[in-house]
């Protein structure tokens, strides 16, 4: 295989414990163990360019710590929970039982944590990917609930949803009392920006942004939107300018999206738009 420059030409193998774990629990209150401890043991390849094959150049196995091969499964790629260990876990969190009591009480039964082959961030994984989870239709649901309660404790906070035909979330828009007072003040000149994004639902959150004049950041609304097109965006600025009962905003910033560019267009005629740099 020739050798392209474009390619990876160096690999760096180091050790499980590199480096320092640097943390802010005292080592007394701490359920898990620090694996990291500076260890120096590396190993360096790099590839040669006329025939295309990996080659070791150079070794060090100064290792700072003994080497136990027994205790692999400590490792992220062994970590691995039982039936018998997804069951209690499970029971636990019905009861109500918190998840660092359910990781100590599988401690105790073992006498120690290096005699577990997982460790309390696996319990919380497995408690918020497998027993927390719930269908999408079931989140909006409960969203949709949330949003109801809000209201019902402040009339001024204002929200519009819109569902698909399995009731997912498709589109929606809040804002509360504070962004619909800082919205008459400071809505001149918006920044819109899209760049944050959920991981479960691949929902895109975005944020209609304002300056005070203290030269502070307002939040003026918040959206979550499924599909960043134009008729997305139409509907989430008219639910903006209709919800908080305000003329269109002299200005308006938003990064380079030709479907946003285009909304704007649509929805805010007298509006100058720029984008950010």
């Amino acid at each position: 295989m020739p050798w392209k420059g474009d390619e990876i030409k160096n690999q760096l193998i180091i050790c499980s414990r590199e480096e320092r774990w640097k943390s802010k629990i005292s080592r007394n209150l701490k359920t898990n163990f620090s694996a990291r401890i500076n260890c120096p043991t590396r190993i360096y390849v790099h590839i040669l360019k006329d025939v295309g094959l990996w080659t070791i150049f150079k070794v060090v196995l100064n290792y700072s710590h003994p080497c136990c091969p027994d205790r692999v499964e400590i490792l992220k790629q062994y970590r691995e929970l039982s039936i018998f260990v997804r069951r209690t876990i499970e029971t636990n969190e019905e009861a109500g039982i918190k998840p660092n009591k359910t990781y100590q009480s599988f401690v105790a039964a073992a006498s120690s944590h290096w005699d577990l082959s997982f460790i309390e961030k696996n319990v919380r994984n497995y408690i918020t990917r497998e027993v927390r989870n719930v269908s999408e239709q079931d989140d909006a649901k409960e969203f949709g609930k949330y949003l109801l309660r809000m209201k019902e404790k402040n009339q001024n906070f204002l929200f519009e949803l819109n569902l698909e035909g399995d009731h997912s979330i498709k589109n929606a828009f809040w804002a509360d009392a504070r962004s619909k007072a800082a919205c008459k003040y400071f809505g001149d000149v918006v920044s819109f920006d899209t760049t944050y994004n959920t991981n479960r639902y691949n929902l895109v959150f975005s944020s209609f942004v304002g300056v005070n004049h203290h030269g502070q950041l307002t939040l003026l609304g918040c959206a979550l939107v499924k599909n960043e097109d134009i008729q997305s965006f139409k509907w989430l600025f008219e639910c903006w300018l209709r919800c908080l009962g305000r003329n269109e905003p002299k200005g308006i910033i938003i990064d380079q999206c030709a479907s946003m560019q285009r909304a704007i267009e649509m929805c805010m005629l007298t509006t100058i738009h720029q984008w950010c740099i």
